[in-house]
This record gives structure tokens, C-alpha cells and sequence, in this order.
């Protein structure tokens, strides 16, 4: 839901509690779940009306939510248990303890035994625990004081315990102000006149002669209540259908209301109140480029006049969109970075800091004496270090010249990275600024120098009018300028009457601008047009000021310092240009500017009085603050990577301090780990390479004197004469080794040294190292994430499936339900694609639908099947019963076909129609179904038991299947013939059972086939095995499933004891594994033998994968960041992969104990 729709709720509660419609508030209040009413919570409880308690409650939360919403059920059904016994009603208290405690007992066998045990006394207060127990009246007290407790700590109440601050009767207010804009827009406005309905739109009767409009100023009293009232949806237009509309109409908000009245009347815009200069008004409305800013976008476009059309329109529009829900996560203070993980020296004073947009310890400085920094926080290693220097002295004016000659003394004022990481621009206090490339070597090109103002440049930002890369400076000299990469000046803002502080380039929908500050407090926003500032609003404090928009672009803060010293840290409301929140928590004086910063579209920060403060942006009050051990100056400067998980911030010796959440902690040693490992194996390599040329050296030495001696001519000057010029040859074929030995100094040799000078990777390449396998053992060596809401041990993961879009993962129990998860974007995942490193959110449409399917009684024998239409439309599954068609949108069931017997066993749609459906049944047929026509095109017989897998190819024109019987199948999709029927080669011994699947390649020509037994590959073309891998080793276990990955570069297989393998597709070799210890935990292992029943790939991530277990859960998993892939590829035999021929013919397939070598 919409933020605007949720505040109209909280209208309606207000409107219903002041009409006395008490019943009617609490039922929206807990079918809305917007706001937990303490107060109402409280009366029912201690009035002992146990089942309103627990039905106000589950609109909140359920049972099994968490451990706080367990423990608060709990608390209420323990109290009525004991009343129950009090009361020496047995009977009522049996059921209680059968119907609603014993929830409890297989989360506490134990506690539930001891209150079964409590029927058994005459008084329950003989239980020592229970002595104390008084009257009904002080246990319900007594109860509530421990139940808010748990309230108040659920995350789940969390911006529902509180009602928003409203005007009283506010909807009525908005009411008259949406009649009052509808009589505006009457053709022939009457100056008294008489509203009778809210049913329609109000329009005045035909007058005899035309009249001048008059505001309509009802008081409240004017609006009768009627006997029923009809939803206002239809007819006010204050609540705009998407939230597209809701921002254009934001940022119109603050351009058109700019200045406003001390007080705002409740005439909408366009009432005679507003003092926006007519020229001004009619620039908005048509805002246009010159015709000399080439490139650049014209607003008076299509588009434009559309979004305006919107704007402008006063009816609603029913569209039938479903949002991915935002990130929902839990923002508790373990999330801030607050330990410190490391302090760097920089050598001079710290004067901005901006992390890389994707490589999240990467750190660019910039410092007062002009000096600029790449830092790898991760390594604590500094990469680049340049000092300040004018490229091209004869390019800079002649006031710059002069400056510089005066005083040549210069300093950073701002460094930024660009959107897409691959430029570094730095403002500098003397009229440059700097664009440095970077492509992710240790070393910064010079790309662009411009003499950009006169006197200082105080900010520099990135921005993307007509999605070009642009710059975006602000000076000394009031203005702000705008430029393309070549250094070419596109638009020209004067409006400032102050120099400008700082600039902040934004975007709603289509509309491009800049908010910019100058230090005499103003607040001005300018389009793309050099047509003049929009707004003139005054910031808090009325000194120097900066804004940040939340990483999401919805909120809108910022944070300055008065002359006098007195900080003001706020959230703006953009629609009406007003301040919405202004947080508490600066002490009274600051001699400097204080700076701030924004993450996770969450956590606000800034830096004072010696330390560094936190506060949530939903709430005003402080949230915590930290002194990173001490040694901060009075107002340091921080920085948050894009991640969140770590935090730069200035110390008062020059020097940065990196602080560090959990996740921020696990990437640094993650990347410590590595720096070693590689370290140590480069050292190791230059001590066998010196130890083998002495060697070499002592053997040619020893030859020498041998032949000598044979040839009886050892003289001191022979000898000599003779090994010199040997000793110098072998010296100068060192020069060119990788290693050669170093001279020795007193008799000892200088290895020591020569290996602590640090060497780039670079040095030794891949080929140079032994291969080894790798293997991930420990959760910290891999991303995981584990999909909430998805664990129950009574219902295995059947099916796994991400969606095509990459955004969300979706997943098919025994138990026949389908749950969806969806990633949101936020700070830490802008795109929102599924991503190991954030958790994302259990969907489900607005109207609470759940995709259940049809399950016969006996389902313990059904085999749940699943396919996903190829634009996500739609998804068809089946456990045993009817096979579903559902809606993703909205869960809806759109029809229901083929019914059993014989049930389906596995779904795929035709790549070229997804009206045409392949179904595998039970009965080891397949029936080629057209949905649209509902009927079964053609039934394909050959397979001796029940289908498990299909596959088709577009390229070969072919579906291959496979069976429990071990058998594939090639059949022709002209006319669906059977081409060829293959049986897999078992192990001996093994009979042919078990289910088989395939897969195509992406190439659809070769395909994957997986058994328990085996991974084969087969070239479909030729019906062929070419190549085939089984358990052994570290993976000796049966197979259970297997993929490729994206780009069919891998192929991930899971086994019965909960090992992965990521395997090369090419040569089935074993590059990485990931031990059952990495990504299930202990407790889940202890009471049962979980491991992964599927395994599916990310749609465009090739080394991203998830797993469904048997206990239930769910797991997306991911290298480290540091890592990016699954382990180095595995060398490969000449003649041979992976201990066996790839001939093809079928004659030459090697026995299993051939390949097993």
C-alpha cells in the first residue's frame, strides 16, 4: 500500500473516533495492521476478554512470527489457563491447554508437561513458581507490564505504536479544500454555493450572467454528516494512483509554493493567496530549453505534457499494479558500523571522502594541502597518492594564474566518484576542478582540468540530464554551472545573492533539477533551462547548509550550522516545501559546519562534539552515538560505503578511522585472509626459485672443478679464469628470470629483504600456482541468506525456481503451497535483484491470497511440479491433483486442467507458445496440452515409468525427457515422433531407477543429464554421451540435483550429505565445494539429516545460486564480494578430462569404474 493511501487510513480512524464509531475504529485499526491501539490492547485485556485480545492481536502478528510475538501469545493464553483453574473450571481449562496451549509443546516439551501437570493440584499456587500469584486483577496487571514490554520490542509493531500528529477533523478540512478546488474549475462559479452531496463532483447551475470565482471557505460544520458514506477515493483527487504521479506532484509542490504565507489557508494552488511571480508560474508549467544548450532535454515534450495532465487531473485511476513491497529488514543498532576496524594515517588533515559505488572498500580522499587518495580499507593499503598540480598552466585564467602566484597553497573541497565508478571529480578551493578516470588498476588518468569558477569551487556532483553524464559545480562567485565531460559549459545558474555551498542533482520521474544552498542560508532549486530558480526557501540556521537525498530518492534531508554555532539536522516534506522532522541531539554550540550522511534508506549520521551520532530517520530523538575510541576532532567528517557496513570517519592526527558493522567486519578479514594467503604463496614461490638458481649455480661451480681435476690443470689462475666466465653467464640468465638471487652482503644473503618489498598479484599468474580445489567450510568464506518465512520441518522444498526478471525466487513445498520472495531496492541492492547479501521479503498480494494447490488426501505420494511463464505472468504447478494456472499478480487460480488419474509429475512450457504445455504424468506418458483451447494435442508414449524431467530445444527442434526409469528420450516437435530412447549408463549393479533430469545448455545442443548417480553431458545433435562424472571422493554421496548456471559456465550439483559442487561445464571437473558447515547451521543438523533437495540458478548472476532443504528453508548463496567466483577452474589432462576419454561414439563410453579413476 502506498504511503498516501496509508495516511488515508489514519484519516478515516481519526474521522471514525471523532464520530463515536468506536467498534468500527478498532476493526480498521487491526485489519489495516497500520496501528497497535496500547490503550484499547490494555482495556480488553484486563477486562478478561481473552478472544478480542487475540483477535485485535492477529492483525499485528501471528504466533509463529518470532520469539516476541510466541512469548506474547503465550503470556495471554497462560493467564487464561490459570483463571480457567482458579475458577475450578476443568473443563474450560483442559480446553485451553488442548486447543491453544498446546501450540507451545514442540517449541517447550518441558514447559508444557509442568502446566499440563498443574490440573493434577486443588491449588495451581502449591507450584513453587506460582506462589506468588494473587487475584485475577494484579495477574492481569501484572501480565500487560510484560506483555508491553514485548510489544514494544517486536519489530513487527515497530511505527504502529504511534498515531500521527493531526489537525482535528483533517478529512473533513480535505474535503472542503477538494470542493473548493472543484468549484474553481466551474465553468460559472456562484459566490454562495450550495453543496448538497460528496456523491459527485460539484458544478454550479447555469447563472443568468457569469460571476468572478469565490473561494469556498466552509467551516468544518458545513460538511453534514450523512447516514453512509461512500469511499472518497473516487472523488478526491489528493491520493494520485502511483507513486510517480505522488513525486512529480512533489517536486511541483515546492517549485510552484515557494514563499509561502505564514499561514496556509486551505485554498488549493491556483487560489489568488500564492506570490509566485506570474513569468515564474508559466515557467513551470512550460519549462523549455534554449536552442543553444545542444543535448541537452527539452521539457516540452510528450512526456512532459502527459505527466502534467496528471498532475492536473482530479479522478482517480484504478490500475492493476503490484509493486515489489519495500525492503522490510531489521534495523537494530547491531546494523550501525560502530567498531572500530581499523585507522589509517594520512599525513595531512582530511578534508572530503567518498567510497566507490560498487567496490565498497574502496576510498578516494581528498585533504588540505590539494593531496588526493585511493585507499584499499579492506588491506589497509594505500594505492594512489597525488599531490596537487595544474595541468596546464597556460589554459588557466588570469585571476587563477595571479591566485596561485599569491598564495599557492591550495586545498580539496569536495571528491566524488561518479555514478558508475569509473571517474573521480575534485573541487578544489581555487577556481579547478579535476576528472580523473579510473579502471580499477592502481593508477588515476587525467581526463579533464577546468578553471570552473572564480575563487573557491565548494562542491562538485555528478548528474544525468538527457542520460548524459554531466557535472555539476558550485563557488565562491554564486554560481552554478553545468558540464559535459569534454569540459563544454552547458548551463549557467545565477540567482544566489551568497556564494554557493552546495549543490544536490535529483530526479522525479522525468523531471531533471538541482537543489542548491548558498551561505546566507537560501535553499533554491533550478530545471535544466536556465530559465531561473524555482525556490527560494531558507534553510535552518540560514547559514551553510548541505542536502542528501535516501539512497530509495523518496526522503529528502539536510543538515547545516548557524553563525552562531547552533546545528540543525531535518527532514523536508517536498510536497509542501516545508520542514516534516527536525531531529534533536546536536549540543548547543559547534565552531564549524557539521556534516552529515544517509544509509539504508534508514540511519541518518553526523559528526559532533567529538563523536559520531545516529539517529532513524522515522524518529526525531537520537539513537546512539559512538566516540570510535576516542581521538575524533570536534566535528569529523564520515562517509558510508553504498553498503552500509562500513563508515569513514576523520581523526584529529590526520588520520581515518574505518568503523564496521558484522557484515562490514566479515568483508575486511574475508579480504585480510586472502592478502595473506597470497602473500605467503608468493613468498614461498621466490624462496623455491632462489633456492633452485643456487643450486644450479653450486651444480656448474662442481662441474667445473671436476673436468679440472680430470683433465690435471687445477692452478689457482685456471680455475679462476676458468669458472668467471661461467658464474657470468648464469648471472645474466638470472637478470631475466622471475626471481633472480640477490647479492650477498657480509656473507649473508639478502633474500629477507628482497621478499618484504611488496609485488602486485599481477606477479604470479594463475598458471604459475598449483591448482587446488577450494573448498568453503565456513560461513564467512560465502554469502548466504536465508528467505524468511520459509522454514517448516513438515514441509520439504519439492521445487525451486527463480523468476526471469531476477528479482524475486519462488519455491514449491510437499505440502503443495507456493511462497514468493521478492528483493526491493534500497541503498544496498539499487537494482533489486535477488543478492545474497540482503534478506528479502515474503510477498504476497494485497488482497492475501496464498497459491495453494490442489493436494489429494493420500499426498505422500504426490511429486510437485512447477513452470514459470517466460514474462513471469504466470506460474503452473501441480502436487497430486489438478494442475493450477495462477496469476502472479494477484495469486489468483486463472483455471485448473487435467485432473487425476494419472497425476502430473512435471511441467514445461513450449519455448515458442506458452499456450502449449509439455506435462509428464504418472502413468509415464506425456500429454502435450493447449492451454487456450483447453484440450490435449498429442500423447507421447516410450518411457516405462513415471516422467521426471523435460526439456526443449529450439535450435534441434526436439523435447528430450527422462524418466524414473532411467531412460531418455529425443522426440521431434513437428510431429512429435520419438527419434531415439537413450538409457543412462549405471553403475554395476545399480538398477535402472531413480529420477532422471535434463537440461539444455544454453547453446541448446548440449545437455545436461543428472541421476543419483551421475552428471552426464550429451551431445543432443548426435544423441551421444560425451562425458560423465560420479560421486567420489569429497563427493561420494548421491547426487540430488543439478543445474547450469546462467551462462552455462557451471554446473551446481547438491548431494544427500548437504555438500555443493560447482563443477566446470565443459569438462565436469570439480572446482569448488561448499561444505554443509558453510550455510546450514548446527541446530538444524542436530535433530535430522538436512540437506539440499534442489538447486536453482540466478537468471543473470552466473555464480549466484539457491538451495531448497528438507527441513523446509530456503538459501540464496553468493562468493564473496572479494571473491566474485566459486573457486579457480581446474586444469585440464591432455587427451583426457577428468580421468576419462571424450570420445564421443558410443561404443568408446567407458565403464563407471573408468570414469571413477
Amino acid at each position: 500500500m502506498s504511503s498516501l493511501s496509508r495516511e488515508l487510513v489514519f484519516l478515516i480512524l481519526q474521522f471514525l473516533d471523532e464520530e463515536k464509531f468506536k467498534e468500527s475504529v478498532h476493526r480498521l485499526e487491526q485489519e489495516s495492521g497500520f496501528f497497535f491501539n496500547m490503550k484499547y490492547f490494555e482495556e480488553k485485556a484486563l477486562g478478561g476478554e481473552w478472544d478480542e485480545v487475540e483477535k485485535y492481536l492477529s492483525g499485528f502478528t501471528k504466533v509463529d512470527d518470532n520469539r516476541y510475538s510466541m512469548k506474547i501469545f503465550f503470556e495471554i493464553r497462560k493467564q487464561k489457563y490459570l483463571e480457567a483453574l482458579d475458577r475450578h473450571d476443568r473443563a474450560k481449562a483442559v480446553e485451553i491447554l488442548v486447543k491453544d496451549l498446546k501450540v507451545f509443546s514442540s517449541f517447550n516439551e518441558e514447559l508444557y508437561k509442568e502446566i499440563t501437570q498443574l490440573l493434577t493440584l486443588e491449588n495451581f499456587r502449591e507450584n513453587e513458581q506460582l506462589s506468588k500469584y494473587g487475584d485475577t486483577k494484579s495477574a492481569r496487571s501484572i501480565m500487560l507490564v510484560e506483555l508491553k514490554k514485548l510489544i514494544e520490542a517486536n519489530p513487527l509493531f515497530r511505527d504502529k505504536l504511534g498515531f500521527p500528529t493531526l489537525k482535528a477533523s483533517r478529512l473533513r478540512t480535505l474535503i472542503n479544500q477538494s470542493l473548493n478546488w472543484q468549484h474553481q474549475l466551474c465553468k460559472n462559479p456562484r459566490p454562495n454555493p450550495d453543496i448538497k452531496t460528496l456523491f459527485t463532483d460539484h458544478s454550479c447551475s447555469p447563472p443568468n450572467g457569469a460571476r468572478a470565482p469565490t473561494p469556498v471557505t466552509l467551516p468544518v460544520a458545513a460538511v453534514a454528516k450523512p447516514s453512509t458514506y461512500s469511499p472518497l477515493a473516487a472523488h478526491v483527487g489528493s491520493f494520485p494512483p502511483t507513486a510517480a504521479a505522488a513525486n512529480a506532484t512533489a517536486l511541483a509542490g515546492w517549485m510552484v509554493n515557494a514563499n509561502p504565507p505564514p499561514t496556509v489557508q486551505s485554498s488549493v494552488v491556483g487560489a489568488s493567496s500564492l506570490s509566485v511571480p506570474a513569468n515564474q508560474v508559466s515557467v513551470l508549467k512550460h519549462p523549455r530549453a534554449p536552442s543553444t544548450a545542444l543535448g541537452m532535454t527539452d521539457y516540452q515534450s510528450t512526456d512532459h505534457e502527459q505527466l502534467k495532465k496528471r498532475l492536473r487531473s482530479s479522478q482517480s485511476v484504478d490500475e492493476a499494479t503490484y509493486p515489489v513491497p519495500p525492503q522490510q529488514a531489521s534495523w537494530f543498532l547491531e546494523d550501525l558500523p560502530r567498531t572500530v576496524a581499523c585507522t589509517m594515517h594520512q599525513g595531512s588533515t582530511v578534508t572530503s571522502m567518498d567510497f566507490h559505488p560498487s567496490h565498497h572498500t574502496l576510498l578516494a580522499v581528498g585533504c588540505g594541502d590539494g593531496e588526493i587518495t585511493l585507499w584499499e580499507v579492506g588491506l589497509r593499503e594505500r594505492l594512489v597518492s597525488k599531490s596537487f598540480k595544474i595541468w596546464d598552466l597556460t589554459n588557466c585564467s588570469m585571476p587563477l594564474q595571479a591566485a596561485i602566484a599569491k598564495d599557492p597553497s591550495i586545498s580539496v573541497s569536495r571528491i566524488a566518484w561518479s555514478p558508475d565508478g569509473n571517474l573521480i571529480g575534485v573541487a578544489f578551493t581555487k577556481h579547478l576542478i579535476h576528472l580523473y578516470t579510473y579502471q580499477g588498476s592502481s593508477e588515476l588518468g587525467q581526463h579533464l582540468e577546468i578553471d570552473a569558477h572564480v575563487g573557491g569551487v565548494n562542491d562538485i556532483a555528478f548528474s544525468h540530464p538527457n542520460k548524459q553524464l554531466c557535472i555539476v559545480t558550485c563557488g565562491d562567485d554564486k554560481l552554478i554551472k553545468v558540464w559535459d565531460l569534454s569540459g563544454r559549459k552547458l548551463f549557467h545558474f545565477e540567482g544566489h545573492e551568497a556564494p554557493v555551498y552546495s549543490v544536490c542533482p535529483h530526479h522525479k520521474e522525468n523531471i531533471q533539477f538541482i537543489f542548491s544552498t548558498a551561505v546566507d542560508g537560501k535553499i533554491k532549486a533550478w530545471l535544466y533551462d536556465n530559465m531561473g530558480s524555482r525556490v527560494d526557501y531558507d534553510a535552518p540556521g540560514r547559514w551553510c547548509t548541505t542536502m542528501l537525498y535516501s539512497a530509495d530518492g523518496t526522503r529528502l534531508f539536510s543538515c547545516g550550522t548557524s553563525k552562531d554555532g547552533d546545528s540543525f539536522l531535518v527532514e523536508w516534506n517536498e510536497s509542501e516545501g516545508a520542514i516534516k522532522r527536525n531531529y534533536v541531539g546536536f549540543r548547543k554550540k559547534s565552531a564549524g559546519v557539521v556534516q552529515f550522511d544517509t544509509t539504508r534508506n534508514r540511519f541518518l549520521a553526523a559528526g559532533e562534539d567529538n563523536q559520531i551520532k545516529f539517529w532513524d530517520m522515522d524518529n526525531t530523538n537520537m539513537l546512539t552515538s559512538t566516540e570510535a575510541e576516542g581521538g575524533l576532532p570536534s566535528l569529523p567528517r564520515l562517509r558510508f560505503n553504498r553498503e552500509g557496513n562500513l563508515l569513514v570517519v576523520t581523526t584529529a592526527e590526520n588520520g581515518l578511522k574505518i568503523l564496521a558493522n558484522a557484515d562490514g567486519l566479515r568483508t575486511l578479514r574475508a579480504m585480510e585472509t586472502r592478502s595473506y594467503e597470497t602473500s605467503r604463496g608468493i613468498t614461498e614461490m621466490k624462496v623455491a626459485i632462489f633456492c633452485l638458481h643456487t643450486l644450479l649455480l653450486c651444480f656448474g661451480v662442481l662441474l667445473i672443478l671436476i673436468c679440472c681435476v680430470f683433465m690435471d690443470q687445477v692452478s689457482s689462475s685456471a680455475v679462476v679464469t676458468s669458472i668467471s666466465p661461467v658464474i657470468s653467464k648464469v648471472e645474466r640468465v638470472d637478470r631475466s628470470s622471475p626471481a633472480r638471487p640477490t647479492p650477498t652482503i657480509n656473507g649473508v644473503e639478502s633474500i629477507a629483504r628482497d621478499i618484504e618489498k611488496p609485488r602486485n598479484l599481477e606477479d604470479v599468474s594463475d598458471k604459475a600456482k598449483p591448482w587446488e580445489l577450494t573448498e568453503i567450510i565456513d560461513p564467512i568464506q560465502c554469502r548466504a541468506v536465508t528467505m524468511p518465512e520459509g522454514t517448516n520441518s513438515a514441509c520439504k522444498v519439492a521445487r525451486l525456481l527463480y523468476t526471469n526478471s531476477g528479482v524475486g525466487i519462488l519455491a514449491l513445498g510437499s505440502n503443495g503451497v507456493q511462497k514468493l520472495w521478492k528483493w526491493g531496492r534500497s541503498e544496498r541492492n539499487p537494482g533489486g535483484k535477488a543478492t545474497a547479501s540482503v534478506v528479502p521479503q515474503h510477498w504476497q498480494p494485497s488482497n492475501g491470497l496464498l497459491m495453494i494447490n490442489d493436494v489429494p488426501e493420500n499426498s505422500e505420494e504426490a511429486v510437485p511440479c512447477i513452470a514459470l511463464s517466460k514474462n513471469d505472468s504466470y506460474v503452473m504447478s501441480a502436487c497430486g491433483g489438478k494442475v493450477s494456472l495462477f496469476n502472479m499478480m494477484n495469486f489468483k487460480v486463472m483455471t485448473t486442467f487435467m485432473p487425476p488419474p494419472p497425476a502430473s509429475t512435471f511441467l514445461a512450457f513450449h519455448p515458442q507458445d506458452n499456450n502449449i504445455i509439455a506435462v509428464g504424468m504418472e502413468d509415464s506418458t506425456i500429454q502435450i496440452f493447449n492451454v487456450r483451447v483447453d484440450e490435449v494435442k498429442t500423447k507421447l508414449k516410450g518411457h516405462q515409468k513415471r516422467i521426471t524431467g523435460l526439456a526443449f530445444s529450439t535450435s534441434l527442434n526436439i523435447l528430450v525427457s527422462s524418466g524414473a526409469d532411467a531412460q531418455i528420450i529425443f522426440w521431434n516437435t513437428d510431429t512429435w515422433e520419438k527419434r531415439k530412447s537413450v538409457a543412462i549408463q549405471l553403475p554395476a549393479g545399480k538398477a535402472p531407477v531413480g529420477d532422471t533430469r535434463v537440461q539444455f545448455h544454453s547453446d541448446q545442443v548440449w545437455l545436461l543429464v543428472c541421476h543419483e548417480t551421475q552428471l552426464a553431458l550429451y551431445d543432443a545433435a548426435k544423441m551421444e554421451c560425451i562425458r560423465q562424472w560420479m560421486p567420489q571422493d569429497v563427493l561420494s554421496s548421491p547426487i540430488s540435483c543439478a543445474v547450469y548456471s546462467c551462462n552455462s559456465q557451471l554446473i551446481y550439483a547438491t548431494f544427500t550429505d548437504g555438500n555443493i559442487g560447482v563443477f566446470d561445464a565443459d569438462s565436469l571437473k570439480l572446482r569448488c565445494r561448499i561444505a554443509p558447515s558453510a550455510y546450514i547451521s548446527q541446530a538444524s543438523t542436530d535433530s535430522q539429516t538436512v540437506y539440499p533437495l534442489v538447486v536453482t540458478a540466478h537468471p543473470q548472476e552466473p555464480n549466484q545460486l539457491g538451495v531448497g532443504l528438507t527441513d523446509g528453508s530456503i538459501k540464496v548463496m553468493e562468493p564473496l564480494e572479494t571473491e566474485q567466483k566459486w573457486g579457480v577452474a581446474a586444469p585440464v589432462d591432455s587427451g583426457t578430462e577428468n580421468g576419462r576419454s571424450t570420445a564421443s561414439s558410443a561404443t568408446n563410453n567407458p565403464t563407471p569404474e573408468q570414469v571413477q579413476r
